[in-house]
């Protein structure tokens, strides 16, 4: 029987593409503001990738905060929020508050709060999800966010064709412990590669800027153990880590349809360990915290 987290991985290709043909037009951030992207959790790791494809872009500062953390004094044109079910307490209390002179939310649930608190509401309801653990929705609102920075993503889409349907490579089914590196707009990526195993099948997983893996986090590679890099890795890592034993991914697909790679891997590990991936240990499909 397929879960649900295995049939909204599959969906993604058809919900990318129908997100690049859908791209908003005023709802979104103008080239030459001042942005600051928030969400939390997947939706936080989500927004430091599109900040980071703004500025490389050269449309306007842009920043990205998990939501409880935003700098609330520091002034922004644009607020935009980033939350699936809508309900999320720390983003609903951050847009109740900003004194940015545009606020935008995108989401899956029209009848939700954030509608009554957010300027204007970007829905996506195609990519909702029933499974917790979130896959399709993330990678969907991003596809959305890079088409509307003007970036061509027909190789994304292909890539992730080849993503869902790819047999698995079983030493990052069955390693002992995976570390997740990224490069620019892709540590968010990453980031969100090591949430998706750490719910869906409890594994141990870290994340780390490329360059940073050096300054002490390889000291956990070794035998057993993969370092799995999203986009270009820097000179010498591959040789450096396959030096202490231990195995190093690095695919050359784009960095978004490798997150779709991990997310496969995720369930695939949580299989092996007999668990359920729809059934993700104390976590709910949203964090409401009581006043």
């Amino acid at each position: 029987m397929t879960t649900h987290t295995e049939a909204e991985i599959a969906s993604q290709p058809a919900c990318w593409r129908r997100a690049i043909e859908n791209v908003p037009s005023g709802a979104l951030p103008r080239p030459g503001e001042r942005v600051a992207v928030v969400g939390c959790g997947t939706s936080w790791f989500i927004a430091m990738a599109y900040a980071t494809l703004r500025e490389r872009a050269g449309l306007g500062e842009t920043d990205a905060f998990a939501a409880s953390e935003t700098p609330v004094g520091r002034r922004y044109d644009h607020v935009l929020a980033l939350t699936r079910s809508g309900t999320t307490t720390e983003v609903l209390d951050l847009l109740g508050r900003t004194t940015a002179s545009r606020t935008t939310a995108i989401t899956a649930d029209p009848g939700t709060p954030i509608t009554s608190v957010a300027g204007q509401v970007i829905v996506l309801d195609y990519a909702d999800e029933r499974s917790v653990v979130q896959t399709r929705f993330a990678t969907t609102q991003l596809a959305l966010l890079r088409a509307s920075l003007g970036e061509d993503l027909g190789q994304a889409v292909a890539d992730a064709e080849r993503a869902v349907s790819a047999p698995l490579d079983r030493e990052l089914v069955e390693a002992e412990q995976i570390t997740f590196l990224g490069a620019g707009w892709s540590v968010g990526l990453a980031h969100e590669a090591a949430l998706k195993m750490r719910e869906a099948s409890r594994s141990w997983t870290e994340a780390y800027p490329a360059m940073e893996y050096r300054h002490g986090p390889i000291s956990i590679a070794g035998p057993g153990r993969v370092t799995w890099m999203f986009g270009e890795a820097p000179g010498g890592l591959r040789e450096q880590v396959e030096a202490t034993g231990g195995g190093f991914r690095e695919s050359g697909l784009d960095p978004m349809a490798e997150l779709v790679m991990a997310q496969r891997v995720s369930v695939a590990r949580a299989f092996a360990r007999g668990l359920n991936p729809d059934e993700p240990l104390h976590l709910t499909r949203s964090v409401i915290l009581s006043s």
